[in-house]
């Protein structure tokens, strides 16, 4: 069995403020916490779907049963680490596990940029790991063949993920600005801006940034033939 994975000891509680709202008031969700709680909502679904239990699924992830527990619920933010073992134990990209956009059909606008299948940086979502600050922003949409997203990593952090994140997938990182270690089944490989990889079978793969400054790359996944 794979080892359990569970970030509970980085886990902080945040505290409460009554004082800032009168008697009766309600406190508004932040959007972080919405976004938190629709990724507990999906996972949840995705499950149900399965038929399997937090048992079950732990199992197939080697995610700790309390952290999935957690994570549903909305009360804990999961790691992109715990993100890359959960989307591989469905057999879904971090991508596809994100986007809600593939529970529902969402209607065109009106708008002429939606029309023509833009879409606007300043629109465009994100989700941040808060262990260690590296984000991810998609490029293209749910319903494009491929996927490509923008990731962000700061200074002196990685991120791992297991092998079972990169089944039947195949992985293209092309590194935009900084320096970029992918460290494949062990083996680092160091990349510069311009510099690109493609990844052979699964492997547990490492993203670390050994530089004074962030590093932005671009990956891009399809499924394998």
């Amino acid at each position: 069995m794979s080892q359990i994975v569970d970030d509970a000891g980085r886990e902080a509680e945040t505290a409460e403020h009554p004082d800032d709202a009168g008697p009766g008031a309600e406190t508004p969700e932040h959007p972080d916490d919405a976004d938190q709680r629709r990724l507990g909502e999906r996972l949840q679904r995705l499950r149900t779907e399965r038929r399997w239990s937090l048992t079950e699924l732990a199992e197939e992830s080697g995610v700790s049963r309390a952290m999935i527990n957690r994570v549903e619920r909305g009360v804990s933010s999961p790691t992109a680490t715990i993100l890359g073992r959960l989307s591989g134990a469905f057999g879904l990209t971090i991508s596809q596990l994100l986007d809600e956009a593939l529970d529902h059909e969402v209607p065109r606008g009106a708008d002429p940029d939606e029309a023509r299948g833009v879409q606007r940086g300043a629109t465009a979502d994100s989700w941040t790991d808060p262990e260690t600050g590296y984000r991810r922003r998609p490029v293209s949409s749910a319903s494009f063949p491929a996927d490509v997203t923008e990731v962000r990593l700061p200074a002196g952090r990685e991120v791992a993920y297991p092998a079972s994140a990169y089944a039947f997938l195949r992985h293209c990182i092309w590194v935009v600005d900084g320096v970029l270690e992918v460290v494949v089944g062990g083996t680092p490989t160091r990349l510069g801006a311009g510099d690109r990889i493609e990844l052979g079978e699964p492997a547990d793969v490492v993203y670390r940034n050994p530089g004074e400054t962030g590093v932005r790359y671009v990956v891009i996944v399809v499924r394998a033939p």
